[in-house]
């Protein structure tokens, strides 16, 4: 490595990876394999369930998911319809013995449904699937708006462990500036309904980088936030993306760009300090957990639903499932027009059409190492050099020299980690976004570039 390359400046904000290989990486599988031959020879006594409701009271200004605003009479019941036969399709591709180890109702908005959907939600992933939800981590997400107490109720009695509630700001102009229109009130309204159902691990998420967003007002939202106690805190750097509410605004010149970086990473620090003195763990660059909390029963470094390893079965129209020779998935988009088609597709489908895989990537070559090694390395435990090599019979140093030597000579890696350790430095985690990106494919890579937003 050039001298150049060592002292060359990174933009620590490149690409939040939350899965790798990313959806636009996905492509049209031809011939589209059974989900029978899929999954055959896969082990299955460990499998992670993941459900997707694909609805939204509102989009916010930075949200790129798979998400649509509202539904029309009918359209949630037409799509449970359809997640029912989908269910039965993918049962029938699996062994007979298969098991889910975890569970989690993600989205969208989950609980844009009402309190009898919920149910029959519920009802597809335990009678369809074979999903024990009370024995099992259950994760739900949820938005003030709709963390209902009649919701809450029914995903408590059916075993709800962690409750994920997105507020991204408890400053109301933050919020306006994110395009979330919401009232501190009724999201302090919404975080006592939560506590009284008694679900185990409350989850808050909180936006850092918002416009007119200062050090003040962010230790504002985090103290607002570490008085509801929560288990579980997520900080997220903001993304301004392309057909984004925000990103139709225009982009930021390079100079704002650079000066926008330096923000966010003092807002960074300011909040991983701040929890930290408050009696957090550091589990990643974005996920804190209190140190006294109860455990969530889901392994460290997979209680992100979208990260978990080989052995996700996802239902819905905007959900992954990962074998370990294929990622796969249905279409994908950012754009309104685009999505509402993609969901009427899905509704419309008999069920016999999903019994095969539709769009997405085969982890071939070099493929599950630089995802093991990536998500590995992204927490803040670091990734065991032992358990790479059982896992593939060769050494990660031998396999990515030149990615590992540019991070170490950025200060990246932790000097003082044991032998067998590969862990980040304080600063390696605050620039995640840009180490994990250096990890993907050059077949990945291109395949990103090429794809054509829609």
């Amino acid at each position: 490595m050039t001298a150049a390359e060592t002292a060359a400046p990174v933009r620590p904000y490149q690409s939040y990876v939350y899965a790798y290989p990313h959806k636009t990486a996905y492509r049209p599988l031809r011939p589209r394999p059974a989900l029978g031959e899929l999954w055959a020879g896969e082990d299955q006594r460990a499998l992670s369930l993941y459900l997707h409701i694909p609805f939204c009271e509102v989009r916010c200004g930075f949200c790129n998911l798979f998400t649509r605003i509202g539904a029309p009479d009918g359209l949630t019941t037409a799509y449970l319809d359809a997640l029912e036969r989908q269910a039965g399709a993918v049962r029938a591709a699996l062994d007979g013995g298969a098991r889910f180890a975890t569970a989690a109702f993600g989205g969208g908005t989950p609980t844009f449904l009402t309190a009898a959907e919920l149910t029959r939600l519920c009802d597809i992933a335990e009678r369809r699937m074979g999903a024990d939800l009370r024995a099992v981590p259950l994760s739900v997400e949820a938005s003030p708006a709709t963390a209902t107490a009649d919701r809450l109720a029914v995903l408590a009695e059916r075993g709800t462990t962690r409750l994920s509630l997105g507020v991204q700001s408890f400053v109301d102009a933050e919020a306006r500036a994110a395009v979330r229109p919401q009232r501190r009130a009724d999201v302090e309204a919404a975080l006592g309904r939560v506590r009284a159902a008694g679900i185990p691990v409350l989850n808050i998420d909180l936006i850092y980088g918002i416009d007119g967003q200062t050090a003040d007002s962010w230790r504002r939202s985090l103290d607002a936030a570490l008085a509801w106690r929560p288990e579980e805190l997520y900080l997220y750097p903001l993304y301004v993306r392309p057909l984004t509410g925000l990103g139709r605004q225009g982009p930021a010149g390079p100079a704002a760009d650079a000066e926008w970086d330096e923000r966010r990473l003092r807002l960074y620090r300011q909040g991983r300090d701040h929890l930290l003195g408050e009696g957090y763990e550091q589990v990643s660059m974005r996920m804190f957990r209190r140190a006294d909390a109860p455990g969530t029963g889901v392994p460290t470094g997979q209680e992100d639903h979208a990260c978990q390893t080989d052995g996700m079965v996802g239902l819905g129209c905007g959900a992954r499932s990962y074998t370990s020779s294929v990622h796969y998935s249905f279409d994908y988009a950012v754009d309104m027009r685009q999505i509402r088609a993609i969901v009427d597709d899905y509704v419309a489908r008999p069920a016999e059409e999903f019994a095969r895989a539709e769009v997405g990537h085969r982890m071939s070559g070099d493929e599950p190492r630089r995802r093991h090694l990536l998500q590995s390395l992204l927490q803040a435990e670091g990734a065991s050099l032992a358990e790479y090599r059982a896992r593939f019979g060769t050494d990660a140093e031998a396999d990515f020299p030149a990615e590992l030597a540019r991070f170490a000579a950025r200060g990246w890696l932790d000097a003082s980690a044991a032998p067998e350790l590969l862990r980040l430095s304080p600063e390696g985690l605050a620039h995640s976004d840009a180490l994990g990106p250096e990890l993907f494919s050059p077949a990945v890579r291109a395949a990103m570039a090429d794809y054509d937003l829609k």
